[in-house]
């Protein structure tokens, strides 16, 4: 079997860089897929808001639908004039 041999200060300066250098990027690459979890989170939660935003808005539709569904039948056709409140009945 050979003798152990030391390394030279400069090899093992070399030697604790690539370590060093390789620890850190082991890091970046942890705190990039933290980013992207975190990211996935917030699209995830923008996609929940979303769709409570499309029913919300649907039941808005079905409403305003109904009401001027009850408005034509007390009224007939026309439109609104909402400053003055007043009611203008459509021409034939």
């Amino acid at each position: 079997m050979s003798e152990t041999q030391k390394f030279t200060k400069e090899e093992l300066e070399q030697i604790t860089e690539l370590r060093n250098a390789n620890a850190s990027k082991i890091n970046e690459f942890g705190q990039v897929e933290l980013e992207l979890l975190l990211a996935n989170q917030r699209i995830e939660q923008l996609d929940a808001a979303k769709a409570e935003l499309r029913k919300a808005y649907i039941a808005l539709q079905n409403k305003e639908r109904d009401l001027v569904k009850q408005l034509n039948q007390k009224y007939g056709t026309g439109t609104v004039d909402l400053d003055s409140g007043e009611f203008v009945p459509q021409k034939a």
